[in-house]
């Protein structure tokens, strides 16, 4: 009985040996290599060029450019951005709105209270009421020195009074102004210890940094405000690549956080000044961008497309990268010779390659036409290494 047991493993064993070999054997026969070398005969048939999924496609002519990889992010102008801060201290009464939220120009946003806004009104009240007597004593002491009624010192001193009652009187009616205090209603002796602090801008609220009842200074942000109708490229470009740029060249970026989409702009500014990190800023315009919801502060990886502005990029033969395989720092690609109902005869040709862009390579060989054709998907599968 045992050693029974023991030819049933072996047998089994062998089996499995067996198996592999046949297995190992049938992969390596997967490509039928006539000839060897840099021009090797391939033969494929064709369950395995559907098996694996292989493409054909011709040596096409492209136009290439040089590109500049890239990084940056998402921003918008300056005049985009509003900071709302009060121009006189004050707490906080009311504050209704969050992040996120949506206000137009103009629109109140917060409401102060301080005993101070009740005393600039009652100062402005009574110069308004002073300055009423000053203007009529001016008047009458004028009149009187055209007569040589009245000594000069008199209307010298009427004078004086009366035009530092009007400085004072404009002084206090432009602060009331910047609270957003009517002069008109002070007059009429309406005077409240609030004020409302209103939108510079129309857009959305990023930040809020105080809550009701918080006492804020002048020198306090309460809340900021973006636009992002009009939002732009920053970018980061080494200092090596400088003068490669030029305004109007195309941008392709992506940001990775959130998809593969490419999407496009230009170059439009070209920073003057280096950075510690050796990089110039480069402002560039989106294409399209109403299209995209963009947000400020995303990052984005992007490419410069360095041609010459105004100028056609020079054609020249190109594949995809897939078509190209590296053995040994060479560069090969696999031909079609012929095909028939059977399979497809394909040689092994060495190339010398160009610069690429975007994912295509320039071929620089010169026994290649773009009538030719080439395996541009599952070449690595079908080499022979």
């Amino acid at each position: 009985m045992k050693l029974s047991r023991y030819h049933s493993i072996l047998i089994i064993l062998i089996g499995f040996l067996l198996l592999g070999c046949k297995e190992k054997d049938q992969s390596k026969s997967d490509s039928e290599v006539t000839d060897s070398g840099a021009n090797a005969t391939i033969r494929i048939t064709k369950e395995q060029f559907e098996a694996n999924r292989m493409r054909l496609d011709t040596v096409s002519t492209r136009s290439l450019s040089e590109l500049i990889s890239v990084s940056g992010l998402i921003d918008v102008p300056p005049q985009s951005i509003a900071s709302l801060s009060a121009i006189q201290g004050g707490y906080i009464k009311d504050i209704p709105f969050l992040v996120g939220d949506q206000v137009k120009k103009g629109q109140a946003l917060v409401t102060l209270e301080n005993p101070e806004f009740i005393t600039l009104q009652q100062e402005f009240l009574e110069i308004s009421e002073r300055l009423n007597y000053l203007r009529s004593e001016y008047e009458r002491q004028q009149t009187l020195i055209e007569e040589n009624i009245t000594s000069r010192k008199n209307f010298l001193k009427a004078e004086s009074e009366f035009k530092s009652a009007v400085a004072r009187h404009e002084g206090l009616r432009k602060r009331l102004l910047m609270l957003s205090i009517s002069p008109k209603q002070v007059e009429a002796g309406n005077i409240s210890a609030t004020t409302r602090l209103y939108a510079p801008i129309e857009g959305s609220i990023s930040e809020v940094h105080v809550t009701k009842g918080m006492y804020v200074s002048p020198t306090t942000e309460i809340l900021e405000i973006i636009n992002t109708d009009h939002i732009h490229l920053e970018l980061n470009v080494f200092e090596k690549d400088i003068l490669k740029l030029r305004k109007g060249q195309e941008i392709r970026f992506q940001i990775p956080e959130i998809s593969g989409d490419t999407y496009t702009g230009e170059v439009y500014l070209i920073g003057t000044d280096i950075d510690q990190n050796r990089t110039i800023k480069v402002h560039g315009h989106l294409k399209n961008d109403a299209e995209v919801q963009f947000l400020r502060g995303m990052f984005l990886e992007a490419q410069i497309l360095v041609g010459r502005v105004g100028a056609d990029p020079r054609k020249t033969l190109a594949l995809p990268e897939n078509a190209i395989v590296e053995i040994e720092d060479r560069h090969y690609i696999l031909q079609l010779e012929s095909q028939d109902d059977q399979g497809y005869v394909f040689q092994k040709v060495e190339v010398q390659l160009g610069q690429a862009s975007g994912g295509i390579v320039e071929i620089l060989s010169e026994n290649l036409s773009p009538q030719d054709q080439v395996l541009v998907r599952g070449a690595y599968e079908a080499m022979p290494q």
